[in-house]
C-alpha cells in the first residue's frame, strides 16, 4: 500500500492499474485496483484533503477540490493553464471536431489558426492524430491526454454538451 501511495506521490500524470503494478512490483493491475479502492477509503475514513481520480485512463493523486481557493493562494496557476481567448477558441472547437484540419479550424473560426494552434501543440495540448485522404493529405488535428488531464477528464464523452452553453453560434 505504502509503495501505491508513493508511486501517486511522484507521479506527475495518470498511471494506469498496469503501470503502477510494474512500478510498485505488484503482481498484476487488479491488485493495483484493490489497493487504489484501500486506499482511497483511507483518504475518506481520515476526511484527508486527497483523493485518487480517474483521468485520461490512468488514476492520479489529486487535492480535493474543497481546498482549491486556498491552494491558489499559495501558487499562481502554472504557465501552461493560461490560455489566451484565441488560444481557448481554436482548442474548443479542436475538442469538439476532432479530428479537424487546420483550415476546418480557420473556417470555423473565420481567422487565421497557426499561431494558437503552435501555441496549443508546444503546450501538449492537441497534436497531429492522422491525416486526412484528401487532395494534398492536409494533417489533422485532436486533443492529447494532457488536455483531458488540465480539464479534469476521464475521455473526451465527459466534455459538456454543446447545449449546455445556450445560444452559443456552433457551426
Amino acid at each position: 500500500l505504502a509503495k501505491v501511495e508513493a508511486a501517486f506521490w511522484l507521479a506527475d500524470e495518470p498511471l494506469t492499474s498496469k503501470k503502477l503494478a510494474t512500478v510498485a512490483g505488484l503482481v498484476d493491475g487488479r491488485e493495483a485496483k484493490r489497493l487504489i479502492d484501500q486506499l482511497r477509503h483511507l483518504y475518506e475514513a481520515e476526511a484527508a484533503p486527497f483523493q485518487i481520480e480517474l483521468l485520461a485512463g490512468g488514476y492520479q493523486l489529486l487535492t480535493k477540490t474543497t481546498y482549491h481557493p486556498w491552494l491558489l493562494r499559495l501558487r499562481r496557476l502554472g504557465h501552461e493553464a493560461r490560455l489566451a481567448p484565441p488560444m481557448m477558441e481554436t482548442l474548443a472547437i479542436i475538442a469538439y471536431k476532432q479530428p479537424i484540419t487546420r483550415a476546418d479550424v480557420e473556417s470555423i473560426r473565420g481567422v487565421s489558426a497557426s499561431d494558437p494552434m503552435r501555441q496549443l501543440q508546444e503546450k501538449d495540448l492537441i497534436a497531429v492524430v492522422g491525416k486526412q485522404k484528401s487532395l494534398g493529405r492536409p494533417q489533422l488535428y485532436g486533443t492529447t491526454k494532457k488536455f483531458l488531464q488540465l480539464f479534469g477528464l476521464n475521455d473526451l464523452a465527459e466534455l459538456p454538451e454543446v447545449a449546455a452553453f445556450g445560444n452559443a453560434n456552433t457551426p
